[in-house]
């Protein structure tokens, strides 16, 4: 495919929460040091779940992006992506006084956006209390599309606006369709990224029953252990990430910091089975290829891949059997690592993080490592970079995002050159 002509897009902010941190800051921190942030879960106890852990934000305080009143309006997912997309624009000195609003837009993701949470709340109150008692709020915070709405209020963006929701690929695939946004010449500027807080007893109980939860409970740090031999789940969390996409040309003109170049984006689709993956791993591997010829790469220039790395047993190991089927024998030198051993799942919120992650590995030459891998498994045998960061030089890389309902989306990141 030839790139040449295409408009080029570029990453100029970061924001993030998520239960290792509050900003980009604590939880690159974090991520470098391999600190979980998985904890006891209570909830879960009471209410007699199997799993006893999970990574919620700790000591998020919405009325520190958005006036108390109107915080109490918007589903927690919603908070949380404000809160990142204030922190991306900041971080990225974007001046919107100074922008057509009429070319700035926002394209976010999620899996679930309010509907458990709001719904579990809505439900309680109409049988407990009556109909009328039912909040007002209720409609409008159910809405997977609140996150977009309300970051587009909040910076008065009237450009392109949408919503992905293709379960835990939403994230991943907003940044792919914001930069496609910016390809085709619909926008200078899109907010991107996804955002998830499905953390009620319904939600929580919607996947213990089908046993997609770890039960690593004695120590809840080491919950998570993607592709180590021991794991058994996920473990459910909450959190955001947002980043500021420029075409080159804006970024240029106004003197941006440049984190990172988009090259490129692929979707496919596995029709193995709603929860569970192709085993071979087929649909996924043909998602990374297409990403490597949309971004006009081959197999030897990729450094490092963020995994998807949910820390189930099938999901892992199909996930290490698509990176082969990709690159062959050169999937054996390539230094793969799961943020997810440390931040839990956060659904839709989890792509869209691992692209702020994977900006920063590019801008410092650090590998953040997969914690708690203490026990090989035969069948996954790459380099999963266990349990200490390692200093590299990036040039190129790939990360991956697999979703229920087979919905594959993979992006590829590069240094600007």
């Amino acid at each position: 495919m030839n790139n040449h002509h295409r408009t080029r897009v570029v990453i100029t902010g970061l924001g993030a929460l998520t239960p290792i941190g509050l900003d980009v800051a604590s939880n690159w921190e974090s991520l470098v040091n391999g600190r979980s942030g998985t904890r006891f879960e209570q909830l879960a106890v009471d209410l007699g779940f199997a799993c006893h852990v999970s990574g919620r934000v700790q000591n998020f305080k919405p009325d520190e992006y958005v006036p108390a009143r109107e915080a109490r309006r918007m589903p927690r997912f919603a908070q949380l992506a404000v809160a990142a997309a204030v922190q991306a624009v900041r971080d990225s000195k974007l001046d919107m006084q100074n922008e057509d609003r009429e070319q700035v837009g926002v394209l976010m993701g999620t899996a679930f956006g309010g509907g458990m949470d709001e719904s579990q709340d809505a439900a309680k109150a109409f049988m407990e209390r009556g109909p009328m008692k039912v909040s007002p709020f209720y409609l409008v915070r159910l809405l997977p599309n609140s996150a977009a709405h309300h970051i587009s209020c909040y910076f008065d963006t009237q450009g392109y606006t949408s919503t992905i929701a293709v379960a835990c690929a939403s994230g991943t695939q907003a940044i792919g369709e914001a930069m496609e946004v910016l390809r085709r010449g619909k926008a200078e500027v899109m907010l991107a990224g996804g955002a998830e807080s499905q953390m009620s007893p319904l939600a929580l109980a919607s996947m213990s029953v089908i046993g997609g939860f770890t039960v690593h409970n004695d120590q809840p740090e080491k919950a998570s252990r993607p592709f180590d031999k021991s794991r058994d789940g996920i473990v459910g969390s909450e959190g955001a990430g947002v980043v500021v996409l420029e075409t080159l040309e804006h970024a240029q003109q106004r003197g941006a910091h440049i984190y990172a170049e988009m090259l490129g984006y692929a979707t496919s689709a596995d029709t193995s089975h709603v929860s569970h993956p192709d085993p071979e791993g087929r649909a996924a591997a043909r998602a990374m290829i297409w990403a490597l010829q949309d971004a006009g790469l081959g197999i030897d220039q990729i450094d490092y891949i963020s995994a998807h790395a949910t820390a189930t047993v099938q999901g892992d190991l199909a996930e290490t059997r698509a990176i082969k089927l990709a690159f062959g024998e050169r999937a054996y030198d390539i230094p793969i690592s799961a943020a997810k051993s440390m931040t839990g799942h956060m659904s839709g919120g989890s792509g869209a993080f691992e692209t702020v992650a994977c900006a920063k590995m590019i801008e410092t030459g650090v590998i953040h490592p997969t914690i708690n891998y203490d026990e090989p498994d035969p069948e996954c045998d790459l380099d999963y970079v266990p349990n200490t960061a390692r200093q590299v030089t990036l040039r190129h890389v790939l990360n991956n995002s697999f979703g229920f309902g087979g919905q594959n989306a993979c992006l590829v990141i590069g240094a600007l050159s």
